[in-house]
């Protein structure tokens, strides 16, 4: 999940050796590189970070008309550069077509049935049903099993259904993985899709999370409620019109509240603050339960579009310009929803205006090169991130380049530009040979690369590098890092401050205290580099041998 702070001098002096000795491997004349860098602009993306968090456009949600401004500003952005349009039919833009599903609060019920007793749940109190885009209506009724964190993984030796029959049953599960798992394999095996597929896999017919404080304090139930009264949940759709990622043998999927999971784990006759320490620790074990549920799941459902924006600058080498380096940002937020302090539109400043103003100045920075790039560079602003990386996900499925063409993707989420940038975090370039990328990168700009500091909020799964690392795609997600050679500035309380009260709430606007935009300048030069240098070496990059997500999704 991370590239290793620890990584030897003689490795690193290796590759530069190694990307010397052929010139047509090398990096290209520094000063071309440095004087592209020297263009990225502060106050440029300061003026980008206002545009895309006015009000004017409400929180820029998926399918909405806000969305549909940054759309178009993105993309006549890209046209003034002069970059090629790499949408549909000649366009800039690639539509996204979604299925927006509700679950009727009305119709949709869940009840806890032990030693015949039954108890009715409230919706949005004691539990959440989700909508199922692929039908209005779903029922099961069936015992439980509780499966720990419901992973099966024989790389790492675990095995949550060990002895565990779920045939024909409803799995209740933890969130999260164990935290002995490698940072990045954590965050895989954390993932609703993994569980859902591996509950599926033994045989399940119904999947309920229970919350507990590790989830709660993360995103909490109430958050939860809040953004599905605020907004639907979006699928996108294949081009027969099937949602993506359903699981159909799950004939009903909900959350309990934290305190209906202490309930039914002491209808278990279970601690519920032993088997929350248990999950914390890693040492979960999955048992039969004398518990019933009874799920039935009323969903509405239409269907929008929304699109990507995706803009091509042409690369110098007459073979290379055939592959592609995609860098990607989101350009969605979560539009207009609960009042905090009087304001109701979630700005989306940070969450990702930063990410898209760097992307912008970026594309900028290469659009003026001489020589250009070695190879092609596909520039992707994504939309339906906050809904579960969907735009990406779409676009990693159908790019508007041969699948095959693409080589690496490196994607820029929420750059928390609150202190002056000394490292890095390249979230997944550990996994293959960006991670020399990355290094030099650093290096080049005096920034340090750093491991996960935060494995437990499984970052690596949760931003869109990881729908191309799902098509095969070498990736990284670059988040700055919490060095600091001042006493006087802790990044890590700046920043858990900022999660605590700013981030994914409209206090996420340009009033917010402590923007420093030279930072986000140097971050976006930083993944300038990244993309630069990924583009001038001959190699493609590789996925590092015997790779986990390389040996499981590496294009053959």
């Amino acid at each position: 999940m991370k590239t290793e702070a620890k990584t030897s001098r003689w490795i690193l002096a290796g590759a530069l050796m190694c990307a010397c000795a052929a010139t047509s491997a090398a990096p290209g004349p520094k000063d071309a590189a440095d004087q592209a860098m020297a263009t990225i602009s502060a106050a440029a993306m300061r003026g980008d970070m206002r545009f895309l968090s006015s009000d004017l456009l409400e929180g820029r949600r998926t399918g909405t008309r806000g969305y549909e401004i940054a759309a178009q500003y993105v993309a006549s952005r890209f046209e003034s550069m002069g970059l090629e349009p790499a949408g549909d039919k000649g366009s800039y833009f690639q539509n996204v077509p979604f299925r927006a599903s509700r679950a009727d609060a009305a119709h949709t019920t869940m009840s806890m049935i032990v030693n015949g007793k039954e108890t009715s749940l409230t919706f949005a109190q004691d539990f959440l049903g989700s909508a199922d885009p692929s039908r209005p209506d779903t029922s099961v009724d069936a015992p439980v099993v509780f499966v720990g964190y419901g992973i099966t993984s024989p790389e790492l030796h675990h095995d949550d259904y060990q002895d565990i029959d779920a045939k024909g049953k409803i799995v209740a599960l933890i969130y999260g993985a164990p935290p002995s798992f490698e940072s990045s394999m954590r965050a895989h095996y954390s993932s609703g899709l993994t569980k859902a597929a591996t509950a599926v896999a033994h045989g399940a017919v119904g999947y309920v999370t229970l919350y507990d404080p590790n989830l709660e304090r993360l995103y909490s139930f109430q958050h939860r409620v809040d953004d599905t009264e605020s907004a639907p949940d979006l699928n996108w759709l294949d081009p027969q019109g099937h949602p993506n990622d359903q699981f159909p043998q799950l004939q009903a999927i909900a959350r309990l509240a934290l305190h209906e999971s202490r309930k039914f784990l002491e209808a278990c006759g279970k601690s519920p603050d032993e088997i929350f320490t248990a999950a914390k620790a890693g040492t979960l074990k999955g048992f039969d339960t004398p518990v019933q549920f009874k799920i039935h799941v009323a969903t509405k459902s239409e269907d929008i579009h929304s699109p990507n924006i995706a803009a091509k600058l042409e690369g110098s080498d007459p073979t290379l310009r055939n592959e592609y380096v995609v860098v990607t940002a989101h350009l969605d937020h979560m539009g207009v929803g609960v009042p905090v302090n009087g304001d109701k539109i979630y700005h989306g400043t940070l969450d990702n205006g930063s990410g898209s103003a760097a992307l912008l100045e970026i594309a900028q920075a290469m659009a003026g090169m001489h020589p250009r790039p070695r190879r092609s560079i596909l520039f992707v602003s994504v939309t339906g991130e906050e809904e579960g990386l969907l735009g990406a996900d779409y676009f990693a499925h159908y790019p508007t380049v041969p699948k095959s063409s693409m080589v690496a993707d490196v994607n820029m989420d929420e750059d928390i530009m609150l202190w002056p940038l000394e490292d890095i975090v390249a979230y997944g370039a550990e996994h293959s040979s960006l991670a020399r990328i990355a290094n030099e990168a650093g290096e080049r700009l005096s920034l340090s690369i750093s491991p996960d500091q935060q494995p437990e909020q499984v970052i690596f799964i949760r931003s869109d590098q990881y729908a191309f690392v799902k098509q095969g795609v070498p990736a990284m997600l670059t988040n700055a890092g919490d060095k600091s050679n001042n006493p006087a500035i802790n990044p890590k309380k700046i920043e858990e401050a900022w999660k605590d009260k700013i981030y994914h709430s409209p206090q996420d606007n340009m009033s917010q205290p402590g923007l420093d935009f030279e930072s986000g300048a140097k971050f976006a030069r930083f993944n300038f580099l990244c993309a630069y240098l990924t583009a001038q070496q001959t190699a493609r990059p590789t996925w590092n041998a015997h790779d986990f997500f390389g040996d499981r999704y590496a294009r053959k």
